[in-house]
């Protein structure tokens, strides 16, 4: 049976919240600072998950946002709305698993129809299947 990260690939490790809360809290070394508050804890926390998923952040932002300009740039006429469709899936595939598998779908699609589209055989197929018409 494959692991589960075989699989799906862009689930992050699970960490115990309770040991990231317990290390936010204060402790018992006298007089708290004002950071140190229990009502502080979940920002402490936020600004950790931040900090550790920083790239992962940015880099799903950039990605959707040049997937949503090349989903309008099909529509408007001045925008290669293909071109940045690709582009975004290309941001989007270097952290996610089902990324990468739909931009390789799409790429094997595309092939497909250029190959269509100049007569060609596709790659992989032996010479003797068809014969020329």
């Amino acid at each position: 049976m494959r692991d589960r990260h075989e699989i799906w690939g862009d689930d992050p490790e699970e960490r115990d919240a309770d040991a990231v809360v317990s290390e936010l809290q204060v402790g018992d070394h006298g007089i708290a600072a004002w950071h140190d508050h229990a009502i502080f804890v979940p920002f402490k926390a936020l600004g950790r998950f931040i900090a550790r998923s920083g790239k992962r952040i940015a880099v799903t932002i950039i990605g959707v946002a040049v997937l949503l300009v090349g989903v309008a740039g099909l529509v408007l006429p001045i925008l290669p709305g293909w071109a940045l469709i690709f582009v975004g899936l290309g941001i989007l595939a270097t952290e996610y698993v089902w990324a990468r598998r739909l931009l390789l779908r799409a790429k094997a699609v595309a092939t497909t129809a250029k190959d269509k589209a100049l007569r060609r055989k596709p790659q992989g197929t032996p010479a003797d299947a068809d014969p020329p018409a």
